[in-house]
């Protein structure tokens, strides 16, 4: 189907081509037939099964994702030690996309549809939203609609934590807004496999001062960031509102949601407190981090009077190695066993994924590597897996496509 496209390319203009994707893509789902044999959109492939953005929605339970370090590990090899397939595998990649962006996330889509999962696609316009045109989003939307095709469902977080000052894209909600909708408009438009996820940063330490792009006094976005209209932002305003692109083109909302430690500055490995993330979850944490009561009930507001499913895109325990791998234990355990429990099962029904932050990475904030995952240590391993509830759901069961036939064309 690639070769085909490009041939197309040279005599249809953008638009006409984003809408021959879309009709090739709806050809390609109603192809593969009820009974999972392979249509020719998909040939050489076993069994696939074309899985519509709604389809990946779960009615119950939450969807167990993993933030892979592809770096250093594939996703078939990090399954094998869990012993369970991640439904949602996360990559990061720049948008406008470059040639080797291009080819990292075509070798993630080979991975995720090697094990019947969904790609959480994390798109970073780190040269700025005045690149994410028209064009920029219509290519996007060309390129997820072949890996759907190949049976790959893609979401899109679009601009990740914009509430924050540390990304070049952060606090810039007019600029926000029009580029995440302009997304938006192409992918429901040309992938029907794909859907888009709004996701800040957690509120607390809101509107998180310091950072190279914060909203400076005088601008229009701190303007229209400083929603009580009393000529600072502080944790009274709004740290959520003003980025909201509109039901519209909103799938999923989502949250990036850390133990980070006990309080600021952050750096020390510290055991998280009792329902810490339930009360970060619903803007009622008060305790050792601070009183962040100001901030709304993210899940109350975006997941049940927005009717959109929740996810929890990232998240983790903090641990600066120091060779105290009992420590590391009790902090990560104490953690996901908060993240997985029961009253996270029956609390909050809107919530659908959660995806584990699996990496070992300099932070600045910290100034200092952090472990973050659950992989690395066989003991943290072998509890993880032992604590992993009966509500989290992994991969789709069944075969998955064949990889070779279906990579999406460069």
């Amino acid at each position: 189907m690639g070769w085909v496209l490009q041939i197309l390319s040279l005599f249809v203009g953008p638009r006409k081509l984003v809408i021959l994707v879309a009709i090739a893509s709806v050809l390609a789902l109603t192809a593969c037939s009820a009974n999972g044999s392979a249509s020719p959109a998909v040939r050489n492939a076993a069994a696939c099964t074309m899985i519509t953005a709604a389809d990946v929605i779960p009615e119950r339970g939450v969807m167990f994702g993993v933030n892979l370090d592809w770096g250093t590990e594939s996703l078939q090899k990090f399954s094998g030690r869990l012993g369970l397939k991640p439904a949602v595998a996360v990559s990061f990649t720049n948008l406008p996309m470059s040639a080797t962006d291009l080819q990292n996330i075509n070798g993630a889509v080979d991975q995720v549809r090697a094990i019947n999962g969904t790609l959480l696609l994390t798109l970073e316009p780190r040269s700025g939203l005045a690149a994410i045109t028209t064009e920029v989003a219509n290519d996007l939307a060309v390129r997820l609609a072949k890996a759907n095709a190949s049976g790959v469902p893609v979401i899109v977080r679009f601009a990740h934590e914009m509430n924050g000052s540390w990304y070049a894209w952060g606090q810039q909600p007019t600029a926000f807004i029009a580029a995440y909708r302009e997304v938006a408009k192409a992918v429901h438009r040309v992938a029907p496999g794909s859907s888009m996820m709004w996701a800040p940063n957690y509120a607390g330490g809101y509107p998180f001062n310091g950072g190279a792009f914060e909203a400076k006094p005088g601008s229009a976005d701190f303007s229209a960031l400083d929603t009580n209209g009393d000529g600072v932002l502080t944790l009274a305003d709004d740290p959520y509102a003003p980025y909201y692109p509109g039901d519209d083109v909103v799938d999923w909302v989502g949250m990036s949601l850390y133990h980070w430690g006990s309080k600021y500055p952050w750096g020390k490995s510290e055991v998280p407190e009792d329902g810490k993330f339930a009360a970060q979850l619903t803007g009622n944490y008060n305790g050792l981090g601070g009183d962040d009561t100001a901030a709304p009930d993210f899940y109350q507001i975006y997941g049940v009077e927005h009717r959109k499913p929740v996810a929890i895109p990232e998240t983790a325990a903090l641990v600066v190695p120091n060779g105290d791998t009992a420590l590391e234990l009790s902090i990560k355990q104490a953690w996901w066993r908060q993240v997985f429990s029961s009253e996270t099962a029956t609390r909050f029904p809107q919530l659908h994924m959660i995806n584990w932050f699996e990496w070992n990475k300099f932070e600045p904030e910290v100034r200092a590597k952090v472990d973050w995952t659950i992989g690395r240590n066989d003991a943290v391993l072998k509890a993880f897996v032992g604590d992993i509830p009966t509500w989290v759901i992994p991969a789709r069961p069944g075969v998955a496509c064949a990889a070779a036939a279906n990579t999406p064309a460069k």
